[in-house]
């Protein structure tokens, strides 16, 4: 809990970007054009898609939008809802409350007290050891 998972970058033409970064620093796409996002590959990976680099995380661009401008990380948390009523309580705010991504678990976004936009990641079953 609390570590950095994921990461996105927006972009105003997607084609643009995922051939940026994939001709400069080598990451492989995988385009979701419904939701305007592409899951980004940023090095090795298990069968089940997960990092196997140390220290290496995946990401994704996406569609800029007018309130998710500027590139953002996501941190594991147990419990969403928890975390969320905690950052309310603390003096941030949510800008985007708890949406299921089928299968995988749940994310929300967040504004910390200095008006930076995190996001938050929930597993939909603990993670195996």
């Amino acid at each position: 809990m609390g570590r950095v998972v994921h990461f996105e970058i927006p972009a105003d033409d997607e084609d643009r970007a995922r051939e940026f970064y994939r001709s400069n620093f080598g990451w492989s796409f995988q385009v979701i054009p419904e939701l305007e996002y592409s899951l980004a590959t940023t090095g090795n990976v298990s069968p089940e898609g997960m990092p196997t680099d140390a220290f290496s995380i995946n990401g994704a661009i996406f569609r800029r939008g007018d309130v998710l401008k500027f590139p953002l990380i996501t941190i594991a948390v147990d419990n969403i809802d928890a975390a969320l009523e905690h950052i309310v309580q603390s003096g941030g705010k949510t800008v985007r409350g708890k949406l299921e991504v089928p299968g995988l678990g749940w994310n929300a976004y967040f504004q910390d007290t200095e008006g930076n936009i995190i996001g938050l990641w929930q597993d939909s079953s603990p993670a195996v050891s």
